[in-house]
């Protein structure tokens, strides 16, 4: 059975104040509840570490850098990320491909630079407004699949988050069909790639105004693992109730 996530990312959101949250976070989640992943602000991590160590918490980065060290001033590697306990980074988040640039190549490279360090990746994958307006949405999927995966992807590893950019922060959802009608497809690809024991066993978020409200009817699909959450994920008493719709879903 593949296992089940709920991924917050907080962001250029919070300060060392902010990491009650987690101990409340705690507090809230059900018996049952699934592996819960919490992506602070770099300066936060070695803190957050520290604050989640008895709540079973995970704690990610939301970004690294291709290389280990170098002249690279004010970005962070995966082994820097490794040191402060961390055990995931988000990497080709669509506000990393659309405001820096970064392309397929770039994610492909920062997830085996991850993989290197020990951690697992969550790689973002997702399409625009425009693309979803003019029905390229599974074009622009497999081109990133085939692109940003690189070789030697299990299901210790990586993470895959599917994040509709025209989603993302608007309010807007996609229907359960199409949420469905994608994760299908991801699910799909990824086995003819990498065979169905990998394939069937790498956890498939979902992303992109992710609420309390709506959680239930996400998680209804079958490829759907869990969710990577941003606003709805800052505050324990907004998190909680998405952890318990995906617990008992």
């Amino acid at each position: 059975m593949r296992r089940k996530l709920a991924a917050g990312n907080w962001k250029m959101n919070g300060t060392a104040a902010s990491l009650a949250e987690l101990e409340a976070l705690k507090a809230l989640m059900p018996e049952n509840a699934p592996d819960v992943l919490i992506c602070p602000p770099a300066p936060l991590l070695f803190r957050a570490n520290e604050a989640a160590r008895a709540t079973g918490i995970q704690i990610g980065a939301q970004d690294c850098h291709a290389q280990n060290s170098g002249a690279f001033t004010g970005d962070i590697s995966a082994a820097m990320i490794a040191d402060t306990g961390a055990s995931h980074v988000i990497v080709g988040h669509s506000e990393r491909r659309e405001a820096y640039e970064e392309h397929d190549s770039d994610v492909r490279k920062k997830a085996k630079a991850a993989w290197a360090a020990g951690l697992t990746a969550v790689i973002c994958i997702g399409e625009s407004a425009d693309n979803h307006s003019a029905n390229n949405t599974l074009d622009i999927i497999a081109g990133q699949l085939a692109g940003s995966l690189p070789d030697g992807m299990t299901a210790t590893n990586t993470v895959i988050a599917y994040e509709p950019i025209w989603a993302i922060g608007t309010g807007k959802v996609p229907t359960l069909e199409q949420i469905v009608e994608v994760h299908d497809f991801i699910r799909g690809k990824i086995i003819s790639r990498f065979g169905a024991e990998i394939g069937d066993m790498i956890p498939l978020l979902y992303g992109g105004s992710v609420k309390p409200d709506n959680a239930a009817m996400i998680f209804k699909a079958e490829n759907v693992d869990g969710a990577l959450v941003g606003g709805a994920s800052l505050k324990a008493a907004d998190f909680a109730p998405i952890i318990s719709a995906l617990a008992d879903s």
